[in-house]
């Protein structure tokens, strides 16, 4: 673990709500003023701040961290996608990766340092758990990004917790992060764009369900069946399936939202036609698109990806039963940004170095 930074002790701003951030003297515009700095002009400090009075940026300077990260690296990619390494204040280290489209600018983000689910086929479960991040934290990957990448957070409106660790074992904060992204007074994010990736907590979807959110759930299902859904997830053992599903399907009908069922390709493992089968059995009667993802290699990694084939012949065989699927490639491969192989590495896919 690395020396952790006195300035940890001062609390950061962004894990406040925004409606107890500071005024000065009672004065609820100064407020405003504050937010808009932050979320429209993405400013990284309080002396950015010119329209604000410079003794009220001193005292604010002195009481709050606007910013979380000790350190920022940048990772860029062939594709145009970046890898984002943040070094927290305590020495920790999380990720998130900026990807850039002809309509949208999409930033995938993370909930916690680490992964306690230990996917075997996932770079970021083999790292295993450090903590969970607050929802500062959280917020501030995209602000960040944001900043580095030149323009203002509010031209970011499309944001998928699929980065580290399982956002639903972080609950309480993620989704206050939630919360903060679609609120009016910071970047009005539409709900319907936020991802929330789960390895499947069926108390927790039921929880989320009540919370009238409308956002994309994305499952990572990666198997039909317990043998080997626990066989590459090893805390698959505390939920059945069925039990998952019906979380599902309370969750769709809470939200009149399609299910997003996340399914990483594993040569010999989980890419069998009768997988595929079982596959659409255990979706019927859910409105749901499956996500077939090529696996991505990473060092040390046990399993292989299933062949473009293979991937081809399953495709198929859930759209011969009527299951909406496409195949989804990651972006950011030669830089360790894709899909499974966030893993702190200071390198583009080089050695790991782990805090």
């Amino acid at each position: 673990m690395r020396d952790t930074d006195p300035s940890q002790d001062i609390p950061c701003l962004l894990d406040e709500p925004i409606e107890d951030w500071p005024t000065q003297d009672g004065k609820a515009y100064r407020r405003s003023q504050l937010r808009t700095w932050v979320f429209q002009q993405g400013a990284g400090s309080f002396d950015e701040m010119t329209n604000l009075p410079a003794a009220w940026r001193d005292e604010l300077a002195g009481a709050w961290r606007l910013d979380p990260f000790a350190s920022v690296e940048r990772f860029p990619s062939r594709d145009a996608s970046v890898r984002y390494l943040f070094t927290l204040h305590d020495g920790r280290r999380t990720e998130a990766v900026y990807m850039p489209y002809a309509t949208r600018k999409t930033v995938c983000i993370s909930s916690m340092v680490g992964c306690p689910a230990g996917c075997t086929f996932c770079a970021t479960g083999a790292l295993g758990f450090g903590r969970n991040l607050t929802r500062g934290e959280i917020v501030a990957q995209i602000l960040s990004v944001a900043r580095h990448e030149g323009f203002p957070p509010s031209e970011i409106r499309n944001v998928v917790l699929m980065g580290m660790g399982e956002a639903l074992l972080n609950y309480d904060e993620a989704l206050a992060a939630i919360r903060m992204l679609v609120d009016p007074a910071t970047l009005d994010m539409s709900p319907r764009r936020i991802t929330l990736s789960t390895v499947g907590l069926p108390k927790h979807i039921v929880r989320l369900a009540d919370e009238g959110l409308p956002l994309t759930l994305a499952v990572s299902l990666h198997a039909p069946d317990e043998e080997t859904r626990r066989s590459i997830i090893p805390t698959a053992h505390a939920h059945a399936l069925p039990d998952i599903v019906a979380s599902l399907h309370t969750w769709q009908e809470a939200t009149k939202r399609r299910v997003s069922i996340e399914y990483t390709m594993l040569a010999g493992v989980n890419d069998h036609l009768w997988q595929a089968n079982a596959l659409a059995g255990l979706l019927k009667g859910l409105v749901s698109h499956v996500n077939l993802i090529p696996f991505n290699d990473w060092s040390g990694a046990p399993q292989k990806g299933s062949s473009r084939e293979e991937i081809e012949a399953f495709r198929n065989r859930l759209e011969r039963h009527g299951v909406s699927v496409s195949v989804r490639f990651s972006r950011g491969q030669d830089s360790g940004a894709a899909c499974g192989q966030l893993s702190w590495q200071e390198t583009d896919r080089g050695a790991y170095a782990r805090a």
